[in-house]
């Protein structure tokens, strides 16, 4: 038996999780779109105060909240497979992973303080 001693980790057998993951969070981010056009469509929003108003509401904070984290995760996996399949200098990826998680953290922070801030 022939071992391939010059395998280069690429992330692979991401497949099947990758794919439900990718469809769970884009159910959430349309049940959150639909619920909003709801809202919107049944409390009438003329200025800042009364959307304001809406976003005080603790149960629309929160769900925004989980459709904002379907969001980054979403995005991420997306970007992580587009990254995977054509940035071939391993360095380079890795570095642009980072770049990309740190910044989808923060932006998730960011949300955070602009809906309980």
């Amino acid at each position: 038996m022939v071992k391939n001693l010059n395998r280069v980790i690429t992330g692979s057998h991401y497949g099947l999780r990758d794919w439900l993951i990718q469809r769970i969070t884009a159910v959430v981010m349309v049940v959150y779109v639909l619920l909003l056009a709801f809202l919107f469509g049944f409390y009438p929003i003329s200025d800042y105060a009364a959307l304001k108003s809406l976003f005080a509401n603790q149960w629309i904070r929160i769900v925004s909240f989980l459709f904002f984290i379907s969001l980054c995760w979403h995005a991420w996996v997306g970007i992580r497979n587009v990254l995977m399949d054509y940035v071939h200098a391993t360095g380079i990826r890795l570095t642009m992973y980072i770049v990309v998680i740190i910044s989808l953290f923060l932006y998730l922070i960011w949300f955070a303080e602009i809906l309980w801030g």
